[in-house]
């Protein structure tokens, strides 16, 4: 056993929790029939992916109020920061659309954050010293 797999912390009940819910999510924008639906499910997989982290490592801070998800994960997990970065950038959009703004993304657009998101959701999964497990198939299905 490396030094480097014991240096990390127990994977806890409420992360394992938080990497099935971002799995099923992940699942469920692939299924999605909506570019819309498909960005913003794949958007919060993301989230939890991310906050399954931040279940691991962090500790609780009483500094300042509440922040962002993306604006915390860099400082528990530096490796992670440019996909944070990334997926703070996406927020907006997501925003736009949860108000009910339409045309606001493309079904590549959705696409390519669903893949962002799998490939976001399997590096926590490998960050946390958890096996790699495929979540969607090989290809998309098509959404409008």
């Amino acid at each position: 056993m490396s030094a480097t797999t014991l240096a990390r912390p127990p994977v806890s009940t409420a992360a394992r929790m938080l990497l099935d819910r971002s799995r099923a999510g992940l699942a469920q924008a692939c299924a999605s029939r909506t570019a819309s639906e498909r960005y913003v499910t794949a958007h919060l997989a993301a989230l939890r992916a991310a906050a399954a982290v931040l279940a691991v490592r962090s500790r609780p801070g009483g500094r300042g109020g509440p922040r962002s998800v993306w604006e915390v994960l860099p400082r528990v997990a530096p490796e992670l920061g440019e996909w944070s970065s990334f997926f703070a950038s996406t927020a907006s959009r997501r925003a736009a659309i949860d108000a009910g703004r339409t045309g606001v993304i493309s079904a590549r657009e959705a696409d390519d954050l669903l893949r962002e998101a799998e490939a976001f959701h399997h590096l926590v999964e490998s960050t946390l010293g958890l096996p790699y497990q495929q979540v969607l198939p090989l290809t998309l299905p098509s959404c409008e």
